[in-house]
């Protein structure tokens, strides 16, 4: 952005301010302050290669701020004492973008690339392509509107359409700049995308800021950088020192129909970016005909991926050519031009310390596997689920051990396997329990499962577990009792099982820190609103095993009142869409245990929905009986309200792909059940823009 003989300008007149600070800087140095202060601005936090000290840099900053309170009139949008501005209002304003943004499509090895090189041949009528390759940054995306040469405002992705106005926050990511000389090119307006990140070494410094003061560290950067963007208080936002990569232009309006050639390709509007001031990703961005160059570039740089200062998770390729991204088009979620290629689970090893039994809300012992903390993807781990005795059998785990674990899809972690070569002889053999760790009840293992379980129904461990799902935000939705409080009011004898939850002690729960009359009156107007939740939530909140959401809608549609259940016979309900035997004995085994029925009467007592108020369907709807289902994240819609509009309209929702399903819905990140749905011809697989339209002709 700045030649060399401007920087050397730029340096002489910043030592030049410096050295008569005291007493001779005055008004007509203004102008030439903020553009000295931009400069090093954009040296520290782009270019990460600062000429002056941070006491200098200081020093010349509160000189300005003296200028403009001297000079009020003076204070202009782009300067640098504009970035730190006071508190938001409660909420963000809603804006749309004037170009949506999409997701991208994902791969994950050599063939997925190749066949997108494929495809994009196809489209495009090209031979052999030319892509532009970058990294696939791991934070929160953004959009950013210049105006005039001067930021105007910053939008979060939101819903891809529209996102929240963040602009104020954004000011204060100093590597994003509040001016940018665009006209200088012929630009007008522009809108601009990129992902703010933090820094690994402004993360473990924040987090060490944070463990000083008796605070929690935060997860991970990724969290951390989208979290701040929706802080009420830009000065908070601007004590984690966010970053910025800006790697995609997506609107732009030229002078006097004047073209810039940079913007005939995407790694030139990379280039130009650069030449503007923004921390684009200039310099790890690579050129290359022909998709066996772009697999090797691709793998090369995961091999160097914990090198860098910033955590990524794939790379991103792009067809170069702008004209040819324009011929190829996009789906509803997608642009058929580009392709993130996701990098393999992140691996490392440690030490397994001990193994920790825990009983969930079914009864089910699971051991979990309590590591020595390692840094991993991002994240610290110390603590991973094994599943069960047969899993710990089968790769050979022993207290002591060296273990091999990763992030699988950098999410979930789990334990590859043992190092047995590394066992230096003080590793301990894992003792499964015979008897349950919370109640002391002897356990029992149903023929053909791997599971053993506590089948005391009065175990502390279950009983909590089973409240803290009864008002989850799937089940009954109580949200002011999560968790956290489910545990505190157990612990305090407030609450012992579930009708508890309609019978608190309000005046003593006003006693509790923490608890003040405007919580008090959201727990209580919460739990009183739960009584009203039709009765498929009800179902689905009981916990009972094998019943998800999709199978408890199936159940409450085929009685009249909940306790009818009581008398169904498992021939009668394996005659059910998605129940089978499974599903059916446990039922049957809820509905028999007295103590079950003591409990829904008690609850119809106190005025929860046992009753189906069967919503009146259209019978002349052209769905009346056609089944659904929905795979992959939706981007335009919540799962739950995709469901209801098919249901409203006469269809029905399936819990699996089988030769029943008429319908499946395919959203971002499809997984197995898309590819099962394909081997079966008579299922119709629509994307979510294309079952918007078909609920829209209803």
């Amino acid at each position: 952005m700045y030649t060399a003989e401007q920087t050397k300008v730029l340096q002489d007149q910043s030592k030049d301010i410096l050295s008569k600070l005291n007493n001779s800087v005055t008004f007509n140095d203004l102008a030439l302050l903020k553009q000295v202060l931009r400069f090093h601005e954009y040296r520290y936090y782009v270019l990460n290669d600062p000429l002056l000290s941070d006491y200098e840099y200081d020093l010349l900053y509160q000189c300005l701020v003296k200028l403009e309170a001297a000079n009020p009139d003076m204070i202009s949008p782009d300067s640098p004492t504009q970035r730190v501005g006071s508190s938001l209002n409660q909420f963000f304003e809603t804006t749309p973008h004037l170009v949506p943004m999409l997701s991208l499509d994902n791969s994950y090895n050599a063939e997925d690339l190749q066949d997108f090189d494929r495809k994009a041949r196809e489209l495009s009528g090209t031979d052999l392509l030319e892509y532009c390759i970058e990294p696939k940054f791991d934070g929160a995306s953004i959009s950013l509107y210049y105006e005039n040469d001067l930021l105007v405002r910053a939008v979060t992705r939101g819903d891809g359409v529209a996102g929240e106005d963040i602009t104020n926050n954004i000011k204060q990511i100093k590597s994003i700049p509040l001016y940018a000389p665009f006209s200088t090119r012929g630009i007008q307006q522009i809108e601009i995308r990129g992902e703010v990140i933090m820094s690994k070494n402004a993360f473990e410094q924040y987090n060490q800021k944070l463990v000083s003061k008796g605070l929690s560290p935060l997860a991970n950067p990724r969290n951390a950088a989208s979290g701040s963007l929706r802080m009420k208080d830009p000065r908070e936002v601007a004590e984690r020192n966010l970053d910025a990569f800006l790697y995609h232009i997506s609107y732009v309006t030229h002078l006097h129909n004047q073209h810039d050639k940079s913007l005939e390709t995407h790694g030139g509007s990379l280039s130009l970016l650069w030449d503007m001031g923004f921390r684009s990703p200039q310099k790890e961005k690579r050129i290359i005909k022909g998709i066996e160059g772009v697999i090797d570039y691709c793998l090369s740089f995961e091999a160097t991926r914990d090198n860098l200062p910033y955590e990524i998770d794939g790379m991103v390729i792009k067809v170069n050519e702008l004209a040819l991204q324009e011929k190829m088009g996009m789906t509803s979620h997608h642009p058929r031009w580009a392709i993130a290629f996701k990098f393999k689970a992140r691996q490392a090893t440690t030490e397994l310390l001990d193994i920790e039994f825990q009983v969930g809300r079914t009864g089910a012992i699971t051991p979990v596997a309590k590591l020595k903390p390692v840094f991993l993807g991002g994240v610290t781990v110390s603590s991973i689920s094994v599943h069960n005795e047969e899993y710990i059998l089968q790769k050979d785990l022993r207290i002591g051990d060296q273990v091999l674990i990763e992030r699988a899809g950098d999410v979930i972690p789990q334990i590859v396997k043992s190092l047995p070569e590394l066992r230096r002889g003080h590793e301990r053999f894992i003792q499964f329990p015979k008897k349950c760790p919370v109640c002391y009840s002897e356990l029992f293992k149903e023929e053909g499962e791997a599971v053993w379980r506590c089948i005391n129904i009065e175990c502390t461990a279950q009983v909590v577990e089973k409240i803290i799902h009864f008002v989850s935000k799937d089940a009954m939705d109580i949200k002011s009792l999560g968790e956290a409080n489910v545990r505190k009011f157990y612990e305090l004898g407030l609450l012992k099982d579930i009708p508890g939850i309609y019978k608190l002690d309000y005046f003593s729960i006003a006693q509790l820190d923490g608890f003040g009359k405007k919580s008090l009156d959201n727990l209580q107007t919460a739990i009183e609103t739960s009584k009203q939740q039709p009765l498929y939530r009800l179902i689905y909140a009981l916990g009972i095993r094998f019943i998800g959401e999709t199978t408890a809608k199936t159940l409450a549609n085929a009685v009249n009142h909940l306790m009818d259940f009581a008398t169904k016979s498992e021939e009668e309900l394996l005659l059910l869409e998605d129940v089978g035997t499974k599903v059916a004995k446990s039922i049957q085994h809820f509905f028999s245990n007295q103590q079950n029925l003591q409990m829904l009467k008690e609850l119809e007592n106190i005025g929860l929905q046992l009753v189906n108020i069967k919503k009146e369907v259209s019978a002349d709807g052209t769905l009346q009986g056609q089944s659904f289902l929905f795979t992959g994240t939706l981007e335009q819609l919540k799962r739950s309200e995709a469901e209801a509009k098919v249901e409203a309209a006469g269809g029905i929702i399936l819990n699996g792909v089988s030769s029943k399903l008429n319908y499946l819905v395919v959203g971002t990140d499809a997984g197995s059940k898309l590819e099962k749905a394909k081997k079966i011809n008579s299922i119709k697989i629509i994307t979510e823009q294309e079952f918007i339209e078909l609920i829209k002709g209803q």
